[in-house]
């Protein structure tokens, strides 16, 4: 993440993993959840936080499903449904769940019926938010496979040219195996910045860039602001002079796979909450596998070694930041806002829960 949207050391509360996974099962079970399901929707969260994917992890996300489950917006007991099921393709009705505790399941079917068929899909539909896409596309590489995972974001972004929230957040994750390298593990919105890194900036009170948001008519803010009362996010690129359109296209490709695809609508007519996509390849379907994690240790390797450019340090791939985060972060617990300390006291307490915090 960009400095911008970390919290300052001087005073950010380190918490370990462990105790927060703690308290994100507590408040889940006494909003009705079972353990078991409690444990899976913590997953993404945990594995956000500690890779230092903040924008998806508890601090944020945490407060739209306690009111999700309060509002009953969310079902807590939710039973998923195969509604189309094909040897490479599955169509899941989720019941209204949240898709934290739905899309591991999901993920492993697609690991699981890419053993036999080389690739498969399984989409997901009438679901909830599922968190940060990697931990999805993640999750293929002990099946050593390639994982890909889509989600239909908000509709917080207006297309190129335009000044209607007719697109979603929509991001894209996905990892590749390999050997000894940091796998790569890409995730990022079709936005020009994930949305809810804006809510980072509010928080800490910092500025969004140039060519992130629009203003309230839909002209790109070129400028560096504060953030505005009323604003859209722009597509990936920014504005059409360096690439939106880019960005536009992708996300509406999502959005197809995501919802239109299973039958639920797209855009502005979407239908029966968010959906899922995910997809794994079976490398041994198309290259021997120790050939294959070879090839991507030399691959990422280059880039590692890339000569930086003039006033740069270094040269990264995705996935590189999050598993030097992840050392930090589990030896040095995750650093958190203050002020999300403090919501999480409040919650446990209006929910009658001990807090270790």
């Amino acid at each position: 993440m960009l400095e911008r949207f970390k919290v300052p050391s001087d005073i950010a509360v380190r918490v370990p993993h462990s105790t927060m996974r703690q308290v994100v099962e507590s408040i889940f079970t006494a909003l009705g959840m079972t353990e078991s399901d409690a444990a899976k929707c913590a997953d993404p969260l945990i594995y956000a936080d500690v890779r230092g994917i903040d924008s998806h992890g508890v601090s944020n996300m945490m407060r739209a499903y306690v009111a999700g489950l309060k509002g009953g917006y969310i079902n807590p007991t939710p039973s998923m449904n195969r509604v189309r099921d094909f040897p490479a393709a599955v169509s899941v009705d989720g019941d209204r769940g949240l898709g934290l505790g739905q899309g591991k399941e999901l993920m492993q079917l697609a690991c699981e019926r890419a053993k036999d068929n080389g690739v498969a899909v399984v989409t997901a539909f009438n679901s909830g938010h599922y968190g940060a896409a990697a931990y999805y596309a993640h999750l293929a590489l002990e099946y050593d496979m390639v994982g890909v995972s889509m989600t239909s974001g908000g509709l917080q972004v207006a297309p190129t040219q335009g000044a209607e929230p007719l697109l979603g957040l929509n991001p894209l994750g996905i990892a590749a195996p390999s050997k000894n390298e940091p796998p790569f593990i890409f995730d990022a919105s079709m936005s020009s910045v994930a949305g809810n890194k804006i809510q980072l900036l509010r928080r800490l009170g910092n500025k969004v860039l140039p060519g992130w948001i629009t203003d309230a008519d839909g002209a790109p803010v070129m400028d560096e602001v504060d953030v505005p009362d009323r604003y859209l996010m722009l597509p990936l690129g920014g504005t059409r002079e360096i690439g939106s359109h880019k960005g536009f296209g992708l996300s509406m490709l999502v959005e197809i796979l995501c919802k239109a695809l299973p039958g639920t609508g797209a855009g502005p007519h979407r239908r029966q909450g968010s959906g899922h996509y995910f997809m794994a390849y079976n490398v041994a379907a198309f290259a021997d596998v120790d050939v294959f994690k070879a090839d991507m240790d030399a691959y990422l390797r280059s880039i590692l070694d890339c000569k930086p450019a003039t006033g740069e340090s270094r040269v990264v791939y995705a996935g590189f930041p999050e598993h030097e985060a992840q050392i930090d972060r589990r030896a040095n617990g995750i650093p958190y806002h203050p002020e999300v300390i403090q919501w999480f006291n409040g919650v446990m307490e209006q929910l009658e829960i001990p807090s270790p915090l």
